[in-house]
């Protein structure tokens, strides 16, 4: 039996409301709006620690991944220099006031970090099984940490790209993100490093 036109269009509708409720927009702000940024050779790099509940919940909803031991960091680049950009060799780090580098963890390896695991303070002498009742799925395997992730592995002429890099550390003022590895897509030359602080 097939459903009647009004009955067919209704389904339609719930679906479709569903899916956009699901899967939320979230647009950064223009580049120039945010203080942490340098430009090299007409390339301007943004980047926004996502730190706290009040600046995760737009790209995140409920999840606050520093919670489980996972900071976002939002990157936007625009691309003014006139050539194409390859991000492919893009290579994206940390770097603490300490000077010790934290490599960004890829997006797919987020819900199996370190960060989610939780230590055992006190410890049974003999070792025991987890009841299955315990074992729950990670809230860091929700479709956003993913979904807003940087993806971009090119970047025309005048066009702009962003997304989230995941650091399994703490966010600390003073704190530097670096980027090297941006490339001129036809002669393969490697543009110079860029440096992000945060003072704040």
């Amino acid at each position: 039996m097939s459903l009647a036109p009004k009955s067919f269009v209704l389904l339609l509708s719930i679906v479709t409301v569903f899916g956009a409720d699901k899967e939320k927009k979230f647009e950064p702000a223009p580049i120039d709006s945010y203080a942490n940024r340098q430009t090299v050779e007409k390339v301007t790099v943004a980047a926004e620690p996502f730190d706290t509940e009040e600046k995760t919940r737009p790209a995140y909803g409920k999840l606050n991944p520093n919670q489980y031991g996972i900071l976002p960091i939002l990157v936007i680049m625009q691309n003014n220099s006139g050539q194409a950009l390859s991000l492919e060799t893009m290579h994206v780090e940390y770097i603490l006031p300490s000077r010790q580098r934290i490599v960004a963890t890829p997006a797919p390896d987020v819900a199996r970090s370190q960060g989610v695991k939780r230590p055992n303070i006190y410890p049974a002498p003999l070792p025991s099984p987890i009841p299955r009742s315990t074992s729950r799925k990670s809230p860091l395997t929700a479709w956003e940490i993913e979904g807003r992730a940087f993806a971009a592995k090119m970047l025309p002429p005048g066009e702009s790209a962003s997304g989230f890099f995941y650091f399994q550390v703490p966010h600390r003022a003073g704190s530097v993100l670096y980027l090297t590895g941006i490339r001129e897509a036809s002669s393969r030359r490697e543009l110079f490093y860029i440096e992000i602080p945060f003072e704040r």
